[in-house]
């Protein structure tokens, strides 16, 4: 394959060459709402079940439509949380992904050790990607916690800032980012497999590399499902250290990191607790990823195009 093979690579999406800092950061901004806002509801099953309630529990079911619409209402305790948070944070996110992977494939070409350009792109984007993870994780941690704490279905909370402000006052400031080393050693690679797949998809069924919505959200489905299937055993241990403080069992709330954690989890259910909520984990992420994708690439290219 000759460089002039890989043109495509500056000229659309592949390195995001054609749209500005301020774009990337707008349409991700848009993405990560759009992402979390839309399948909030899921992921509050996903958060119930992996702190041991079961379907049923989690989703209440009623023969009264009223009494079934006014439970149910509560998945969607916390979105504000979600929302303050995802914005800044994808912004971030999805900024620090372009501007590494542009400048890593760059210093890739220049250099002698990696002649192949399909591996040049592969280190290029998995690279971006853990740094675009922690930049991001850093920041949107704190309202993860929150919003983790006000999904469960006993949450006492009524709003996100008395939650915040009950958790630090009993806990600490700690509360907010225990989790956090869990958190990236499940989000690096998270976001490591759904970057590479999504841009070898994108690769695949889009090699003209034009702004194309069907190519975006099979992409970004196919990258949701294998990132989020690799890493729910480590997304069930973050869940267990963000909610500790809620949990009436003695041990979980005095859990003070992963390996205790991971040893709580084995002790109660054995390996197969590590995959509860896999399967709303998977309805999850799934869409989630394609409309994330769906949404930044669209704004992406509208906001390059209307410059």
């Amino acid at each position: 394959m000759t460089t002039e093979d890989c043109d495509y690579d500056y000229d659309y999406e592949s390195l995001g060459g054609n749209s500005t800092t301020t774009q990337n950061a707008i349409a991700g901004a848009l993405a990560g709402i759009g992402e979390h806002c839309l399948m909030y509801p899921i992921d509050s099953i996903k958060t119930r079940v992996q702190v041991g309630q079961t379907w049923k529990d989690a989703l209440v079911t009623s023969s009264s439509l009223k009494h079934w619409l006014h439970s149910n209402r509560q998945l969607w305790k916390g979105v504000y949380s979600v929302v303050m948070g995802a914005g800044p944070a994808h912004a971030l996110h999805f900024t620090t992904y372009e501007v590494c992977k542009l400048r890593f494939y760059r210093l890739l070409q220049q250099g002698s050790w990696v002649r192949d350009q399909n591996l040049q792109l592969l280190l290029a984007t998995s690279s971006a990607g853990v740094c675009a993870t922690l930049s991001h994780d850093f920041m949107m941690t704190p309202f993860d916690v929150v919003k983790q704490r006000m999904q469960l279905k006993d949450s006492v909370y009524r709003s996100v800032r008395e939650c915040a402000r009950k958790v630090y006052a009993k806990e600490g400031i700690m509360a907010f980012y225990i989790s956090l080393p869990t958190t990236l050693s499940m989000s690096i690679p998270f976001q490591t497999i759904q970057f590479t797949t999504y841009e070898r998809c994108l690769y695949l069924l889009n090699a003209n590399s034009q702004y194309d919505p069907q190519s975006h959200v099979v992409a970004g489905a196919v990258a949701g499902i294998m990132a989020s299937s690799v890493t729910t055993p480590l997304d069930v241990v973050k869940t267990l250290l963000q909610t500790r403080g809620s949990s009436t069992d003695a041990r979980i709330r005095n859990c003070s990191g992963f390996s205790e954690a991971f040893k709580i989890i084995y002790s109660q259910y054995g390996y197969q607790g590590f995959f509860r909520g896999f399967k709303p984990r998977i309805l999850t992420h799934m869409p989630a990823t394609a409309i994330s994708w769906s949404v930044y690439e669209y704004f992406k290219w509208f906001l390059s195009r209307n410059n």
